[in-house]
């Protein structure tokens, strides 16, 4: 079996990783932020300005943002069941409320939503410090499922049901649903949404296109994550099971 690498080459070098992973790693922001931080020439390394994305580093490198030197944090996940009236902006000076409020004294360690739900809208969201993560969770190519539990404002006909999984015109463009079922069969106004689309608001404009107005959006799953036993505004520390599963991309 082969040996795990170790920090060190076998030659005795360290080992080098790119430059955008390291910053990510150090909890700024997810890779992609990462480059255009590079680009700014807002990174030093070893005392030097750098800008070219396929710089490398080595875990003993000086790499610092706006001055300040990065370093490795311990890595932080946290499940939030989001209730509404709290944006998941991390710095909106027109908000009442953020979801860091709600869970600002769980660790040290700054963490950052995955994604967003707009202010109105309920349910699951993680919010971390792995900035690997987040870009493999919110980046459109790994599809990540998510699930939203509908309140419209009148029944939602068959025929809009079946344009929903066809697609609908968003701004010129065709949108469809994974799958779309009525959540209750004795109220048809209440209608379960799989979608991997990551488009803003997507679920709220798809509705809205089709002439209905959203009452409530729930979102139940996100990636694998639900918000089974969990309360409303309530947050917890994801399981090493469910960290683990995220990272291995099984959803």
């Amino acid at each position: 079996m082969e040996k795990r690498k170790s920090a060190s080459r076998s030659g005795g070098e360290p080992e080098k990783i790119r430059l955008n992973r390291f910053i990510a790693n150090s909890g700024v922001c997810s890779r992609r932020e990462a480059d255009e931080i590079i680009r700014s020439g807002q990174i030093s390394v070893n005392g030097k300005k750098v800008s070219d994305l396929g710089t490398k580093v080595t875990l003993s490198d000086d790499v610092r943002y706006r001055g300040k030197r990065l370093a490795a944090e311990k890595k932080i996940y946290i499940l939030l069941n989001k209730p509404k009236g709290y944006v998941t902006t991390v710095e909106d000076p027109h908000a009442e409320h953020t979801v860091l409020d709600l869970v600002g004294n769980a660790c040290r360690e700054r963490v950052y939503p995955v994604g967003r739900l707009d202010k109105d809208t309920t349910g699951v969201l993680l919010l971390t410090n792995d900035g690997d993560l987040t870009g493999r969770l919110t980046h459109p190519r790994f599809n990540r499922k998510k699930i939203y539990h509908v309140s419209l404002d009148r029944i939602l006909t068959r025929d809009d049901l079946f344009r929903i999984t066809e697609g609908v015109n968003l701004e010129g463009e065709i949108v469809a649903a994974d799958a779309v079922a009525y959540a209750d069969p004795e109220d048809r106004s209440q209608v379960g949404i799989e979608i991997h689309s990551g488009q803003n608001r997507v679920v709220r404009r798809i509705f809205e296109t089709l002439g209905y107005r959203i009452k409530k959006l729930d979102r139940v799953y996100f990636a694998g994550l639900t918000k089974k036993n969990l309360q409303r505004g309530k947050w917890r520390f994801l399981t090493e099971k469910e960290i683990n599963m995220l990272k291995r991309g099984a959803y």
